[in-house]
């Protein structure tokens, strides 16, 4: 079987990773892929928004299935397109996949399904939206309603700021035609939380939970990124609290969104604060998450390839999905500088010493034209420390993290502090 994963950050090199662990021994294909994706699978030098590119490789390389990793291709219409070719493709249809790529959109279902989703407010004219942050006070949350790869939420401490945040975005087009349109909403108090499942557009499957941190220094300070690293599962996750956000903020949602005959097939991935009222969904996302992917995935103790066929073929809820009670901690490494500019091409070294007790997920690492592993853009690799206890977990992580060099390496210091020993 030949299969085909679209991405080329840590979280495909986690879908691959898992998937060359499958008895079937698929052929893997990348697109496009990184350094350590190429170790596993053959990569193809292709956008991952080229869709025309795309279906042509899948027809050349003769590709059984496509496995979708990041949000671009999906909200652009990937899994529409290949369908109509003919191609069997895991991932939400473009109408689905608004559930990530449109807030407004979003929260109009979370609304209709009657799912927990704090108080909120859409506006295309920047007056009226000036208008209801002073009606409303602070704190309070701006969001550019489309993609703004993780950097249209502003959570503003005071009227001022929030204004200033709604002009960037509406005003000054920080985000493009993302931030034309903004939602305003209540800013909730409590834990933050990340839960995923497997669908087929009815079934919902049980939920697997994660952590991440966003800041890119100690102490959640500095700005937002991609996400510098998570663990998984949390200490306080127990089955009631599964069954409650499954029953509450998952189902109903899917359920809705089959009724508006947009129905969900893929992984859908739930951000969630736990508030002393229970807990609310903050957004959605149309896929797995990164690093948070890197988390659960080598948690997973059924074979990913079945999981994601049985979801196409309507059979998942007769799998016995299953989640390894064993814990997890990743580490992410970035260059110097980064969410900001940094340099490139700088020598990566360590891996093998790493990758003793630790699982290496490369994202922007590259081969110079001598083969040497260089790191490239944005955040360089998430290292993966896995044990019995959180403590053991991150322990793993930290040494392969301290292990792996190269010229400006940061990574944040207190990823899963609260097991720290």
């Amino acid at each position: 079987m030949r299969v085909l994963v679209v991405g080329s950050g840590a979280r495909e090199h986690a879908i691959l990773w898992k998937l060359a662990q499958s008895p079937r021994n698929p052929e893997l294909f990348a697109v496009p892929g990184n350094a350590g994706t190429a170790g596993i699978a053959t990569n193809l030098p292709i956008a991952v928004t080229d869709l025309d590119a795309l279906i042509g490789a899948a027809g050349e390389y003769r590709i059984d299935l496509t496995i979708v990793g990041p949000e671009l291709p999906l909200t652009a219409g990937i899994v529409d397109r290949f369908r109509e070719a003919g191609l069997r493709i895991f991932g939400p249809t473009q109408a689905a996949a608004r559930i990530e790529g449109s807030k407004s959109f979003a929260r109009g279902v979370m609304r209709d399904a009657g799912a927990p989703t704090p108080a909120f407010a859409v506006f295309d004219d920047a007056g009226a939206a000036r208008e209801y942050v002073r009606s409303q006070g602070a704190p309070i949350v701006i969001k550019a309603d489309g993609l703004a790869a993780g950097k249209g939420v502003v959570v503003a401490q005071g009227v001022d700021e929030a204004l200033e945040a709604v002009d960037d975005a509406m005003v000054g087009r920080a985000f493009g035609a993302s931030g034309e349109r903004v939602v305003i909403e209540q800013c909730l108090v409590g834990q933050e939380l990340s839960v995923f499942c497997f669908t087929d557009g009815e079934y919902v499957s049980p939920l697997v939970p994660a952590c991440d941190y966003k800041r890119v220094f100690d102490g959640d300070q500095g700005p937002n990124t991609g996400g510098m690293g998570g663990y998984s599962p949390p200490p306080w996750w127990d089955a009631a609290m599964e069954r409650q956000i499954r029953e509450t903020c998952i189902e109903p949602v899917i359920r809705e969104m089959a009724r508006q005959r947009s129905p969900f097939t893929g992984v859908l991935y739930g951000g969630l604060m736990l508030t002393d009222e229970g807990p609310f969904i903050i957004e959605f996302n149309a896929r797995l998450g990164d690093p948070e992917a890197q988390l659960i995935l080598p948690r997973m103790k059924n074979d990913l390839l079945d999981v994601v066929e049985a979801a196409l073929d309507g059979t998942l809820p007769s799998m016995d999905l299953r989640w390894s009670d064993e814990c997890a901690v990743g580490v992410v490494l970035v260059p110097g500088g980064y969410p900001g500019a940094h340099e490139t091409g700088k020598r990566i070294e360590g891996l093998l010493e790493a990758g003793r007790d630790a699982v290496i997920l490369h994202a922007g690492t590259a081969l110079s034209d001598g083969g040497t592993l260089v790191t490239g853009g944005s955040r360089t690799m998430t290292v993966v420390g896995r044990g019995v206890k959180m403590a053991d977990a991150r322990a793993h992580a930290y040494v392969a993290a301290e292990a792996v060099t190269f010229e400006g390496k940061h990574y944040r210091t207190d990823i899963a502090s609260f097991a720290a020993v």
